[in-house]
């Protein structure tokens, strides 16, 4: 362990405590009490927080379509999310449904906004569904939405079932090495995929009781139309070739052998339903089961359909304003995470401690010890040691919660000078972990080696998503966590995880951010692990990083990344002047990680998080903050408008004094 890291505040907050001085910035420590209050005040009973996660229409409204399909239809909660549908379409700029707040319209998001709302009642001529038809005909109609929207109109009757790529359940029935398999794909793809090829091989109709459809959403006749599939690549020109030879076929296959995969299929999913929590834990996975199950018989009684349907139930957010919209997923582990480690420095009092330890304890009932999730295809000898990002999802841990919240049990255990109290969940966690990087010495989110970029080629992979390869944000937070801990078994698997961050530095010193938005949170995460890790911060790549941020910083002294950065890399970190409380946090925590806590920079980004905080104690923005799949679905958490500018102004505080001390 370097001298740097057996010294860094991080790791031991009481270091400080005496030498503590009045802040020059003015309001610091009025700012930080209303947040510290503020949070503390959202924390449950039991110790953990959980935020809101929103995403866009979509969601809510397949939620809808999900009612109409099995007509099982709530109509308060349908007019509640109608309303919710009605109050996010951008009538001021095109008349659709974005992606996320200020992007341009999105074809698939409008018209399945558009058929949910004709579903629940809102007539065609009304002004709001015109403009929203207006805008689809504009861009090529219907039929030119991606695969996910076309499959759902498939099983509503509203295109041919040769609008969607042929995905027969006998994919069940193949070998591992063969070139397709689930194995092969992540995790998300893979749950929603399973009971999607029940649905497609057996043609599922909606029962629809109201015989909404939507013709008019389509420039020639559904029936008519022969151009639903973009001709890509020579490999995705073999695809369409296989699928095309696939669909003449299918007829022949004898119907024992469909059956026996239906069975597999059944017996994948039925195993991982994850109880009220649902398969996967998140939604599309949950819908598609509860719909096979439909579609197979499973009468409204039976168990397995009710825990299910219950799981879809709890995603549901039924707001004040009298609307309703259901979330993707939840995601207690990660807030509670963060929600902690913000606190740490907030304050040494006693109910702020007690606070912390309760997050702890709540965390540590969650770690999975005992299933050997989809993970183990690719590390069959590894004991389980990881944390879901859920309340529960056995099979699916994730190695950026674990990363995380070994982390903060290894810095609590020594704030509270109980050193190795959690060693036990820490080396599980680590070693879980470590049996997961992948050979370029990166992690993933789930899986290692999830590389088969071929796959991405597949009709059904037009949403580029079908994979979880190693990235920066996550790598960046495993080898945060590695140096923190310091283990000597590590030292291999931790200078991988820095080369493969040196190597993935992008030439303008940034770093891409995975699951959060963009390079502003992918440069940060980097920059933080590579500090913890012992990366002398004097490094010309570190500088590099560093003077990237500094360039990109607003006149007002935050900082903003428009979501359009995934499309247009010369938009990265920038977001025509707008600054943000979650983006500005980013990039002042990475400019203390690497001691910058005297500078005009860091200085001037904490007078934007004091001057923004609002009358609650904490601070709040529409935008949306995270890529669900980059260019494809983003997420709004709202947890990061709460925890992590109270992190980067007690860390700034807790630093400052610190170089005070020394001084």
């Amino acid at each position: 362990m370097s001298a740097m890291l057996e010294s860094s505040p991080l790791l031991d907050p009481a270091a400080a405590d005496s030498h503590l001085q009045e802040p020059k910035m003015p309001g610091l420590d009025q700012g930080i009490e209303r947040a510290r209050e503020a949070l503390l005040a959202r924390q449950d009973a039991d110790g953990h927080w959980c935020f809101e996660l929103e995403s866009d229409c979509t969601i809510t409204a397949e939620y809808i379509l999900m009612m109409h399909f099995t007509d099982e239809i709530d109509e308060l909660l349908q007019e509640k999310m109608a309303r919710y549908l009605r109050a996010i379409q951008d009538l001021d700029t095109h008349g659709g449904w974005s992606q996320y707040v200020g992007g341009e319209i999105d074809l698939s998001c409008t018209v399945k906004a558009y058929y949910a709302l004709k579903a629940a009642g809102d007539a065609p001529e009304a002004p709001h569904m015109r403009r929203a038809r207006e805008a689809v005909l504009a861009l090529g109609g219907a039929a030119k939405s991606n695969v996910f929207t076309r499959i759902l109109l498939a099983m509503f009757e509203q295109v041919p079932w040769r609008a969607v790529p042929y995905l027969p359940v006998e994919l069940m029935l193949l070998p591992s090495w063969a070139p397709i398999h689930i194995e092969k794909m992540s995790y998300w793809a893979r749950t929603t995929l399973v009971p999607l090829t029940i649905l497609c091989s057996l043609k599922a109709r909606a029962v629809n009781p109201k015989r909404v459809h939507i013709r008019e959403l389509f420039v020639t006749a559904p029936e008519l139309e022969q151009d639903y599939f973009v001709r890509g690549g020579a490999l995705n020109r073999l695809f369409l070739a296989l699928d095309k030879l696939g669909r003449a076929v299918d007829s022949f296959v004898p119907s024992a052998l469909r059956k026996k995969a239906i069975r597999k299929a059944e017996a994948w999913f039925l195993p991982r339903m994850n109880g009220d929590d649902g398969l996967g834990a998140i939604f599309p996975p949950m819908v598609n089961s509860y719909e096979a199950m439909v579609l197979l018989g499973y009468p409204k009684d039976h168990p397995d359909r009710q825990t299910c349907l219950r799981s879809i139930q709890k995603l549901v957010v039924h707001r004040e304003d009298g609307s309703a919209y259901c979330q993707p997923c939840v995601s207690p582990v990660w807030d509670t995470g963060w929600s902690a480690m913000a606190l740490i420095h907030s304050s040494d009092d006693a109910s702020t401690d007690a606070a912390i330890v309760r997050a702890c304890d709540w965390l540590v009932q969650r770690q999975e010890l005992m299933c050997k999730g989809d993970w183990v295809a690719r590390a069959p000898q590894a004991a389980p040691g990881g944390w879901a990002f859920q309340y529960a999802n056995g099979y699916y841990p994730d190695i950026d919660d674990t990363a995380l919240v070994a982390a903060l049990l290894h810095v609590m255990d020594r704030r509270r000078g109980q050193p190795g109290k959690h060693s036990y969940n820490t080396d599980r966690a680590v070693d879980w972990m470590l049996a997961l990087q992948s050979r370029n010495g990166g992690f993933a989110a789930f899986d290692a080696d999830n590389t088969y970029y071929y796959l991405n080629a597949i009709p059904f992979a037009d949403h580029g998503a079908l994979l979880d390869p190693p990235t920066e944000d996550v790598s960046g937070r495993v080898a945060a966590c590695l140096g923190v801990l310091g283990r000597s078994q590590d030292r291999f698997g931790l200078s991988h995880c820095v080369d493969y961050l040196r190597a993935t530095q992008q030439p303008d010193g940034s770093w891409w951010g995975r699951w959060g938005s963009n390079y502003i949170y992918g440069t940060w995460s980097a920059i933080s692990g590579l500090s913890l890790a012992g990366e002398d911060p004097r490094q010309p790549y570190l500088r590099k990083a560093i003077d990237w941020l500094r360039v990109r910083q607003n006149e007002d002294g935050g900082w903003g990344e428009t979501n359009d950065s995934y499309i247009d890399q010369a938009l990265a970190g920038m977001n025509g002047g707008v600054s943000t409380p979650h983006s500005t946090a980013w990039a002042v925590l990475a400019q203390l990680s690497v001691g910058e806590v005297e500078s005009d920079s860091v200085r001037r980004g904490v007078a934007f998080l004091l001057s923004t905080q609002d009358s609650n104690g904490l601070w709040s923005h529409p935008s949306h903050n995270a890529p669900g799949f980059p260019r494809v679905y983003y997420l709004k958490y709202h947890g990061y408008a709460a925890y992590f500018p109270l992190y980067a102004l007690a860390r700034y505080r807790y630093l400052l004094n610190c170089s005070r001390a020394q001084s």
